[in-house]
């Protein structure tokens, strides 16, 4: 008699292993907190720095501090480090703290379902069934590809590629390409296109922010000299942190901060582009910090070489051999690459997540992402959302968030473990609560007024769901202590504990 396998059991189950779902695995195998399983759709952890191999693909938050705390990495090769870097170094954390027996790769999430009799969540993916007391989401905000709804986008006769879906090999020699966008991955990739194509054309909607990058190299004495001092190493990354923390007061619109970082984008700008009619179209129509501010020293030189075009204005319409702008002009093109980012304010996975009484998470997020303490939500018993509602920066390090909120995890499954409950939600009472005093600190932030179309606000209601609108130390001290008066708790068999 044949049948499905039984549900592969555990206490606890992670979906993704990115810098969210390897960082809480790494604590709960270091701390022995029970049993695990880490659930990853491709077949090698890294998230974001898997995915995106584009040429020029970096980090613009300074590597010292765009990494654990728990485990630095004194061997950096730069002050930003290059995609390619920071994803072995995830795969170096992966093997050596010994969590590769506990990830499950190929193994794609199809559906989460809270099974109130067994109080415990049922998981299906492609890889078998998983059943787990506590499921934590660290899918993060940049692992589903946006493609525009643009007309006709499926007729087009040459490649349509998204900056994520990088092909190991791509010609571009003698090819004219197309790149659709101007945010971080255009900035970064714009400089090896317009080396290498024919011809490059850049659509840009609206105008982005670039200042400085001055990226350096660490030499081998300077690495040998933190991996001999870690001490040396930690101070490094406190002093980067609070430089980083500096940034806020510009997006809070104070008027000097936000005056400094507008002239140095400015000077940058007429630095870097002497043609006053290139310069005047890349000058953005909105207030600095709006959008996030780039990071580049070679996108505006790329933007006035031979062969590169400035378009600036959308894609309105594509047919077989070319590409139709909002301008009225059309495009002759090989190639399209849409550098156009990720469905960052509704994440598909809500939409394959069913917490009490069957409540899809997506219904539950209908009028934007919302969670108490930007990490667990009402209706949805011991799960857990990392890097997700108000958890993101836009002047400072994720990692800081990430691990802020896996400390708020294991605080709450101390609790859980300390009083002998097997579930725990927040109250509505304090997630509402909660999300209306972000709201009231979001008003007053450039990201809502300052003039700009972004992903950092869901268009659906025009909130600010992905960024947390206060400084990183701040999230810590306010959303990372877990109060347990804010919870309801339940003991086993459905009683409610007092």
């Amino acid at each position: 008699m044949s049948g499905s396998p039984a549900p592969v059991e555990v206490d606890t189950l992670i979906v993704g292993a990115g810098f969210a779902g390897l960082g809480l695995a790494i604590r709960l195998q270091r701390e022995r907190r029970g049993s695990y399983l880490v659930l990853e759709r491709a077949n090698d952890v890294g998230g974001t720095w898997r995915d995106n191999v584009y040429p020029g693909v970096a980090c613009d938050i300074p590597s010292h501090l765009y990494s654990f705390s728990f485990r630095p990495n004194p061997d950096w090769s730069q002050f930003y480090s290059p995609g390619g870097e920071i994803l072995r170094y995830l795969q170096d954390a992966a093997r050596d703290e010994g969590i590769l027996p506990r990830l499950r790769f190929g193994a794609e999430l199809t559906e989460a379902r809270w099974d109130a009799d067994g109080e415990c969540w049922e998981v299906s993916t492609t890889a078998g069934a998983f059943r787990g007391r506590t499921l934590v989401v660290a899918t993060g905000r940049l692992s589903e590809k946006r493609v525009p709804d643009i007309e006709g986008l499926g007729t087009f006769g040459g490649g349509v590629l998204h900056s994520s879906e990088w092909p190991d090999e791509l010609e571009l020699a003698g090819r004219r390409v197309g790149l659709v966008g101007t945010g971080a991955s255009a900035v970064q990739l714009l400089p090896a296109l317009a080396e290498r194509a024919a011809g490059v054309v850049v659509f840009q909607r609206s105008a982005p922010y670039v200042v400085p990058r001055r990226n350096t190299m660490f030499s081998s004495a300077d690495r040998a000299a933190l991996a001999a001092d870690p001490e040396a190493a930690q101070a490094l990354r406190r002093t980067l942190f609070w430089e980083a923390e500096a940034g806020f007061t510009a997006r809070i619109r104070a008027t000097s901060p936000l005056s400094r970082l507008g002239a140095t984008a400015a000077d940058h700008l007429r630095a870097q582009v002497p043609d006053a009619r290139l310069r005047e179209a890349l000058t953005p129509d909105y207030e600095i910090g709006c959008k996030r501010v780039l990071l580049s020293d070679d996108y505006y030189p790329s933007l006035s070489r031979p062969g590169v075009e400035l378009e600036p204005s959308a894609v309105v319409r594509v047919d077989r051999s070319g590409v139709i702008a909002a301008s009225g002009h059309r495009h002759e093109l090989d190639l399209l690459i849409l550098a156009t980012g990720f469905t960052s304010t509704e994440p598909p996975i809500a939409g394959r997540v069913r917490g009490r009484d069957e409540l899809l998470l997506a219904d539950a997020w209908a009028g934007g992402m919302v969670a108490y303490n930007s990490t667990a939500v009402a209706g949805f018993p011991n799960l857990f959302v990392i890097d997700g509602p108000n958890a993101s920066l836009g002047h400072n390090s994720a990692v800081h968030m990430i691990e802020t909120q896996i400390g708020f995890v294991l605080e709450a499954l101390d609790h859980l473990s300390a009083t002998g409950a097997s579930t725990l939600e927040p109250t509505r009472t304090a997630q509402d609560a909660y999300v209306r005093e972000l709201d009231r600190r979001a008003a007053t932030t450039v990201w809502t007024s300052g003039g700009c179309r972004s992903w950092y606000v869901d268009e659906r209601s025009g909130r600010l769901t992905l960024l947390w609108p206060d400084t990183a130390s701040a999230f810590r001290e306010e959303a990372g202590r877990f109060e347990p008066g804010d919870f309801v708790r339940r003991l086993a068999g459905g009683g409610v504990a007092g």
